[in-house]
């Protein structure tokens, strides 16, 4: 095997034995193919929304984390070839089989970021919100990899997979909103109640919405773990009182939380990790996760709901959760709810009580090296303000960081995609500033990358205009130093550094 698609890669460099992650070379190898499938029907196929759509759940098994289970990705490969049909095309097997290293670069970053969109188009699908020009960029894209293309063509292309990204950002935003409602200021609490619970990590908020809704006569509670924290902000589920609160913190510790938790366990989108034997017999998957010989929740038929009734008769027979904590996170800043504050933010950095915000968004992960974030935000002067999006959060949104006025220091927008939200705001304070450019803003960037949605994220603050970003904790190892110093000399990206050399930087404006 060869993959180097996550921050964690081994020695930055590749995964050759096995992935960091827990991927198998046969799993590892099995994606391989079916990237390579799917690169074929793109040059074979014109996408609809059915083939659209199968190829965004296809890349989206692929992500860091997402699903380790041969079998269904085998599936999903025999699919794809009939969906292909006959076919005199050809196209490339595995990373390495493009010699050229700059080339291979710019292929994989794009690949990356299709990725990263391809999650978010699913989410967004899932919810009933499609968009005919995603599908034709992922298939144009897919297709451009498999092509002998210049160095100028692909750059191109990734540049314009930035644009898209953004396009499907503010599809799944609008999803979101306009199935559950604007997100909303809120208090989540980080204690237990004394009911058994069912713990949900991942994404997918409609699996939640499903799940609250035929367990709220249960006689249990539902915790949201991780990236579902921002749930607990939408309207149509925080109405449900069942919803208790938000139980542990990033994906990376799933090892001793969900042992804790007692209950049932659902994953539902990435980032799973190898089970243990302590909750092997009570996690479940649904949606595009996937693990060897654990029980997945299928698919939704002739628009009837999933059926969780499996998982809510395991929860009752289970103790309540292990208390982790007891206190309560505060998070729902969405730019709706921000640009309310518009006026008083925009008084603030006028009077001077706010001097910067930082952008700390995107993922968090096991290594030390990412102690880092926590140092910036501790280190980052009173009058800064963090606006953060992602699982990054749990590195820094539980530090006592106070507030400015009665603006807190650090507000939290949601799930990675709601990075698009911090975009947003960034974009509404230049009108605010009445400034020609969003860069002259009072306004850093320090953001942690881990898997291929935050790829995504990156290009399309880039396609956005932003520039000077800080991205670490290393760049990604499948930056050649070619492709590394055309985006540092074009955009201003550079790797993380000391943190407190970086914060004082940031202070500069630098």
């Amino acid at each position: 095997m060869f993959c180097f698609q996550c921050q964690e890669t081994a020695k930055n460099t590749g995964c050759t034995l096995g992935g960091v992650c827990g991927k198998k070379p046969e799993t590892a190898n099995r994606m391989d193919e079916l990237i390579r499938q799917l690169k074929l029907l793109a040059l074979t196929r014109k996408p609809d929304r059915e083939l659209g759509l199968f190829a965004v759940q296809s890349l989206f098994m692929t992500i860091t984390n997402a699903n380790f289970d041969e079998a269904r990705i085998a599936a999903q490969l025999e699919r794809a070839k009939e969906l292909t049909g006959p076919t005199a095309a050809r196209a490339p097997l595995g990373v390495l089989s493009c010699e050229n290293e700059d080339i291979r670069s710019l292929r994989e970053l794009l690949t990356c970021g299709l990725k990263g969109i391809a999650a978010y188009a699913d989410h967004a699908a899932m919810l009933g919100r499609e968009d005919d020009a995603v599908y034709e960029f992922v298939f144009r894209a897919l297709a451009a990899t498999a092509q002998e293309l210049s160095a100028g063509e692909l750059i191109a292309l990734v540049l314009e997979c930035g644009n898209i990204a953004v396009k499907t950002m503010a599809l799944l935003d609008e999803a979101n909103t306009g199935t559950y409602g604007k997100p909303q200021v809120t208090r989540v609490k980080t204690g237990v109640g004394k009911r058994p619970g069912i713990l949900v990590s991942g994404h997918d908020l409609r699996d939640l919405k499903e799940l609250l809704e035929q367990s709220k006569e249960a006689g249990i509670d539902i915790y949201t773990h991780s990236e579902m924290l921002p749930a607990h902000y939408y309207p149509e589920l925080k109405k449900y009182p069942h919803l208790y609160g938000n139980y542990g913190n990033a994906w990376h510790r799933q090892n001793s939380e969900f042992a804790a938790f007692n209950g049932p366990i659902l994953m539902t989108t990435n980032c799973i990790t190898p089970v243990q034997e302590s909750y092997r017999n009570r996690i479940f998957t649904t949606g595009m996760a996937g693990y060897p010989g654990i029980p997945h929740i299928a698919d939704r038929k002739d628009g009837c709901p999933k059926d969780f009734s499996a998982i809510i008769a395991l929860a009752r027979t289970c103790p309540p959760p292990t208390p982790l904590e007891d206190g309560t996170i505060v998070g729902g800043f969405a730019h709706d709810q921000v640009l309310a504050l518009a006026d008083k933010v925009v008084a603030a950095v006028k009077s001077g009580a706010i001097k910067r915000f930082v952008v700390m968004a995107g993922c968090d992960g096991r290594q030390k090296t990412r102690e880092y974030f926590t140092d910036v935000a501790s280190g980052l002067p009173e009058g800064t303000v963090i606006l953060t999006a992602g699982c990054a959060k749990y590195r820094y949104n539980k530090l006592p960081l106070g507030d400015i006025g009665d603006i807190p220091r650090v507000l939290d927008a949601g799930q990675c995609n709601d990075s698009y939200s911090l975009a947003v705001i960034a974009l509404k304070l230049r009108e605010a500033f009445d400034l020609d450019d969003v860069n002259r803003l009072p306004l850093s960037f320090d953001i942690a990358w881990y898997e291929q949605k935050a790829v995504a994220v990156l290009l399309a603050l880039l396609a956005l205009g932003f520039r000077n970003i800080r991205l670490g904790p290393t760049l990604p190892a499948f930056l050649s130093p070619g492709v590394a110093k055309i985006l540092a000399e074009t955009f201003g990206l550079k790797p993380t550094a000391e943190a407190k050399a970086d914060t004082e930087a940031m202070m500069q404006g630098k």
